[in-house]
């Protein structure tokens, strides 16, 4: 910054302690502090060093006189010296061509009705806040933004005047010293270069983090500190008393923040101040289950923030307008349900641009910000003076075209609020700030509504409590209990941590009830000698079952629900949530209870159960819509026919392909046939679909062609393993499994299988393929890139079989059979679903003038049907 400036370091640092506080800022007093405290020690040598490199810089040269060249150092800087730092903070800069939209749109904004602010930013009664001012990017817009207006409105000369009023009501808040530093610098010069002299005033620019509580300024400091303290102070002031109109900028992103959301998350019980994240907790009738987790993110709590600070909180008249750049999650995502709701109840407008079309992990040219792999959006939501007295906020949507991210910014800066292109989204309370489906497929009937209850698959939360073979499992519960008391057994546990401290699963922790049907193993993991409780069945990954230990005790969120419907008669049904499928499959069953990413091994999703009982008897699908559908069709209609006709018609790639410009907006809709001969004959296909997938467990009927036990192909078709492509039983766990198409032979551990269909060797469930998925967990190294939690795995995850089993080869054959026997049956359930689709169709608006989604209407016990199914005749 000295250098910047003009300022010698000939003489050390003592000038640039000089001149830095001249300018008031807050680096000149952090550098006097570093000299004062550090001037018997290395650092001494280190700054006398520093100096006498930099004395010999030219700066004017080294920038080429480019005024962002620093930012570009500082990024570049940090890129390569600390990426985990970027990474840890959620540091990630804006592009101009964002900030110059959103800058746009918020002074569109402000001069339309309502308001009463024809100059928009330039308006004098207009406070903005950037929360997040990272290197200043977004101050340097409203400022460039304003001299613009005003150059083109009243001249240049009066460009000068409306700068530096502008300063005294612009602020800044940032939590790292080292962007904070080149914000500084790029304010001055700015000021400078709109001006033609420095600022009368220091910018409002504070280190502080925003979301630390307001009222609390730290008591006491010594001397030394006072400078650092008074900004805080001053921070704070701005976050208590100053109306703001506008909170502006690009939040920090960063998952799993539990902890540090500050104010947000606790409030301030000595005011009687709630946690304000409380206000965005979905009731329990909405089903979020564990997906509430997900607000716990730092750009979440900063929405929280800026939503308190303009919308939420006095003075002034509440009205305003908050405009982030943040990941997309909460657009459509089920445990952002009361977020979306109470943002539809506050504001009047909201524009939503989704700036990743391409959706997650898009190729890095595509990307607005090239480190991010996640979708984001940008959001500007609107309160005005004069509410609009419709009441709920319109929500209006577009998104980016597609391509390369130059594309994307020259449509930035054609779009304006006003102009064509968005489309209006739901006005139901709690639905995605996405555009609500049309024309057929928005008369079809959302799977959710279809059942009583959904929620999310188990979530372990550890890895070594699930392995593809149970004996595997008995070790590694073998070695705890063997292990020594305290740190080294918490470590082979590896408890789930929550501000770095373990959480609700620890070796020491005792429970009150286990799950159901399995032994009631109560007291801390710690104190047990006993031995492993019997592992069971899982339903890891789509058409993979592995085994679990099913202890409450070492499960993060076991969902006790599935496991209290757990029967041989259950059958679960599992689909994406937040995300919609894009090939293969759009659900997929299971006979077992399913991993909370069994669907596809990411994103999670819901869990749709057939029974709500274990013993079978209460169905979960919706009562009225079976005495609806029985009504309309003229015959008993079961719930195990609602299921099957759900697979039929949408288990497989042709319903994905079909209805995929639907799916941008996720959750999927089933279209129901009117005619009752078609959905026979599709509950007919559906029954063996979920027989397939259930490898035979589950709606086996022998006299139908589905005997019970593991489906086989014709014996001419079936995959089997010739004398000399043997596959050696306790052969050492291979490393890679091989295809080799012109020959339709599968090559793994040391022997192949012959007759793999090409089909059948590329199945997928949206875009994972099942086999490569199924042969990643029993190959020799089984590691994952690092995910979430940082930590390595716990030790016991390496306890193995050092062999290729028995049963491996015995999961792959049945794999093969079902895969094989799925593959043949897609051009039927294409064939079905485009006769379902172009005959007459029952209609959501029918049904539910029916009453076939409400709660009220209550089932019978299945036993006491005497009606024959459906799907028999």
């Amino acid at each position: 910054m000295a250098r910047a400036q003009g300022v010698s370091l000939k003489d050390g640092v003592a000038p640039v302690i000089k001149a830095l506080k001249t300018s008031r800022s807050l680096i000149g007093s952090a550098i006097q502090l570093l000299v004062d405290e550090s001037s018997q020690s290395a650092i001494k040598t280190s700054l006398a060093t520093l100096s006498r490199v930099l004395e010999v810089v030219n700066w004017s040269k080294l920038s080429k006189g480019r005024s962002d060249a620093w930012l570009y150092f500082y990024e570049d800087f940090l890129e390569v010296y600390d990426n985990a730092l970027r990474k840890q903070t959620g540091s990630y800069y804006t592009p101009p061509e964002v900030v110059e939209a959103m800058v746009r749109w918020t002074d569109e904004a402000l001069r339309a009705p309502g308001y009463e602010l024809p100059q928009g930013l330039v308006s004098p009664s207009v406070w903005l806040v950037d929360p997040a001012v990272g290197t200043g990017t977004y101050m340097l817009g409203v400022l460039r933004y304003i001299a613009e207006r005003v150059k083109a409105d009243q001249g240049e000369g009066a460009v000068a005047g409306y700068v530096q009023s502008a300063l005294a009501r612009i602020a800044g808040f940032e939590l790292q010293l080292g962007p904070y530093a080149v914000a500084q610098l790029r304010l001055l010069a700015e000021v400078v270069d709109l001006t033609g002299a420095a600022p009368a005033q220091s910018p409002h620019l504070f280190v502080t983090n925003t979301l630390g509580n307001p009222h609390d300024d730290g008591g006491q400091m010594a001397q030394i500190f006072a400078p650092i303290a008074e900004s805080r102070k001053a921070a704070n002031r701005i976050k208590r008393e100053t109306p703001v109109t506008v909170i502006i900028g690009n939040p920090p992103y960063k998952e799993k923040a539990k902890g540090q959301g500050g104010f947000v998350e606790t409030g301030d019980s000595t005011r009687q101040i709630k946690p304000l994240l409380d206000a965005w907790q979905p009731p329990k009738a909405l089903n979020a289950g564990a997906h509430a987790k997900h607000l716990r993110n730092l750009y979440v709590f900063f929405w929280r923030w800026a939503s308190w600070k303009v919308w939420d909180h006095g003075p002034g008249d509440r009205a305003g307008i908050v405009c982030f750049i943040t990941v997309s999650g909460f657009l459509s995502g089920p445990g952002f349900q009361q977020m979306r709701a109470w943002m539809r109840e506050t504001c009047d407008d909201i524009w939503v641009v989704d700036g990743t079309p391409e959706g997650h992990q898009p190729e890095v040219a595509t990307r607005l910000f090239q480190g991010v792999q996640q979708p984001v959006c940008i959001v500007l939501a609107s309160r005005a003076k004069r509410r609009d007295a419709a009441g709920r906020a319109r929500v209006h949507f577009r998104a980016l075209p597609e391509g390369h991210r130059d594309d994307k910014f020259a449509a930035l800066g054609e779009i304006t609020l006003q102009g064509e292109g968005w489309t209006a989204c739901p006005e139901a309370l709690y639905a995605p700030f996405l555009p609500a489906s049309t024309g057929a497929w928005a008369s079809y009937i959302a799977l959710e509504d279809c059942f009583d209850y959904s929620g999310s698959g188990v979530m372990p939360g550890r890895t070594w409590v699930i392995a593809p073979d149970a004996p595997s499992l008995t070790r590694r519960w073998d070695a705890l209990v063997s292990a020594p008391a305290g740190a080294e057994k918490e470590r082979l546990f590896h408890p789930h941590l929550l501000n770095g401290k373990p959480g609700d699963r620890h070796s020491n922790r005792a429970i009150t009830e286990a799950l159901a049907g399995q032994p009631p193993r109560l007291q801390a993991v710690a104190n047990d000698t006993a031995a492993c409780v019997p592992p069971v069945r899982y339903a890891f990954r789509s058409f993979d079952r592995q085994w679990i230990i099913p202890d409450a005790r070492l499960i993060n969120r076991p969902n006790p629900t599935l496991w209290q419907g757990r029967s041989t008669k259950q059958v679960y049904l599992t689909a994406l949530a937040a995300k919609a499928p894009k090939s293969g499959p759009s659900l997929v069953f299971t006979g077992v209870v399913p991993d909370l990413d069994h669907y596809r091994g990411s994103f999670g999703g819901r869990v749709f159960p057939l029974w709500a009982n274990a013993e079978a008897t209460q169905p979960n699908v919706a009562a009225g819509l079976l005495a609806s559908l029985t009504r309309r069709y003229g015959t008993a209609v079961s719930a195990e026919d609602v299921v099957a006709y759900i697979a039929g018609v949408a288990a497989h790639p042709a319903y994905t392909a079909r209805f995929q410009s639907d799916l941008s907006t996720p959750g999927l809709r089933i279209p129901f046939t009117a005619e009752a001969k078609t959905f026979a004959e599709v509950v007919a296909v559906g029954r063996r679909v979920a027989w397939l997938h259930t490898f035979g467990e589950r709606m086996a009927d022998a006299a139908d062609g589905r005997p019970p036990g593991p489906p086989r192909l014709p014996e001419s078709q079936r995959p089997t393993i010739p004398k000399d492509g043997a596959i050696a039983v306790d052969a050492p766990l291979p490393d890679t499994m091989t295809y080799d198409p012109a020959l339709q032979r599968l090559s793994v551990a040391g022997g192949y299988v012959e007759r793999v269909p090409p089909a059948v060797w590329a199945y997928e469930v949206d875009g994972k393929n099942v086999l490569t998925q199924w042969f990643s967990y029993r190959r020799r190294d089984r590691s994952k890139p690092s995910m979430g939690d940082k930590r390595p795995p716990s030790p016991l995850q390496n306890l193995q079989s050092e062999f290729w089993l028995a049963e491996y080869t015995t999961d792959l054959i049945e794999l093969l059979n079902v895969l094989a026997l799925l593959v043949e049956l897609e051009s039927e359930q294409a064939r079905l679903l485009e006769r379902v689709c172009d005959g007459g169709l029952l209609a959501d608006s029918d049904l539910r003038a029916d009453g076939a989604f409400d709660k009220s209407v209550k089932g019978k016990d299945a036993s006491s049907k005497g009606s024959p199914q459906l799907g028999m005749f």
